[in-house]
């Protein structure tokens, strides 16, 4: 991109960006600061010292035990098709090369509109000096946030996460509410189970097409089914995989929220060949247990895969 583009694409994204910045300090004054390390909610990435380990989720900092994300370009024109890359840089401030290869992929990102209203789970590339690349589209004007979800090669598992913002005027969509049924392609999905903050919660998801329960679910990165929760307060970022009790009929998780509120549930099948993505949104209780269950019905959510 030359520089007279790149002038003319920041110059575009003045308006977007005090607007979502905005919105992003209402979000941290409602959320507060959170219980472990002191952070403020908010979208804040952590610029200079390094985040180390903590009890913090995810996806609230682009450095953490000591490891940092860091990215090219983050602004997008909405609805089209762009290159994004970044890298992940270790301790000694240089480029990780070797990353291990966890649910058949060295690092999941995952994308998520600030309002919670779109979300994608893509798969970059590595080239052999340590550069993630991969081609992305933010459909709607507005923020999103990127989660790289990797294991560098002799440590723990980390989310690192960055800001994108697609210029243009916002429309920001109302988060829906808390259901235990979402609609998608023709697909109806039943979630089962109740969060309590700080306990760790069995969550079992069923599918149904017309009316017949689908049975033959097909593996999808070696699992039945991958689950994303985002904290709407401050989109905090808890990736969980299935059980051994997940099979083609039913895709168990065990899920442990670190603070009560409304999360965002994302979740991955693959069935007659396709990803499709159901969406939740989940109220998370700070006492006893009480049920997610409601009248509403989940809209219909598409990730790209």
């Amino acid at each position: 991109m030359s520089s007279m583009q790149t002038s003319t694409k920041l110059a575009a994204y003045g308006a977007v960006l005090v607007a979502v910045l905005g919105a992003g300090a209402a979000a941290g004054a409602a959320v507060g600061p959170l219980d472990s390390g002191g952070q403020t909610a908010g979208h804040e990435m952590a610029a200079e010292p390094t985040t180390m380990a903590s009890d913090l989720p995810g996806g609230l900092s682009a450095s953490l035990d000591g490891f940092t994300l860091a990215t090219d370009d983050t602004a997008f024109t909405p609805g089209v098709t762009e290159p994004f890359s970044f890298r992940i840089l270790g301790p000694d401030g240089t480029p990780v090369t070797a990353f291990d290869t966890r649910h058949e992929r060295q690092l999941h990102l995952v994308v998520v509109a600030d309002d919670l209203g779109d979300y994608q789970h893509v798969h970059p590339t590595l080239v052999a000096d340590g550069t993630w690349q991969i081609d992305l589209a933010l459909p709607r004007a507005g923020g999103y946030r990127a989660y790289a979800d990797f294991d560098a090669t002799g440590a723990e598992p980390v989310t690192l996460a960055a800001d994108l913002t697609a210029a243009g005027l916002l429309d920001p969509r109302p988060l829906p509410a808390p259901s235990t049924d979402a609609t998608v392609d023709g697909y109806d999905v039943r979630l089962d189970g109740t969060v309590v903050a700080g306990t760790e919660a069995e969550l079992r998801f069923t599918v149904s097409r017309d009316g017949a329960p689908v049975t033959d679910l097909q593996p999808y990165l070696g699992a039945f089914g991958h689950l994303a929760a985002i904290r709407a307060g401050d989109h905090a970022y808890l990736h969980v995989h299935p059980t051994d009790a997940s099979s083609a009929e039913e895709v168990v998780f065990v899920v442990h929220a670190p603070s009560p509120g409304t999360y965002r549930l994302f979740l991955d099948v693959r069935h007659d060949d396709v990803v499709r993505t159901a969406a939740f949104s989940v109220d998370v209780a700070s006492g006893d247990p009480t049920p997610n269950s409601t009248d509403s019905h989940g809209e219909d959510d598409h990730g790209d895969h």
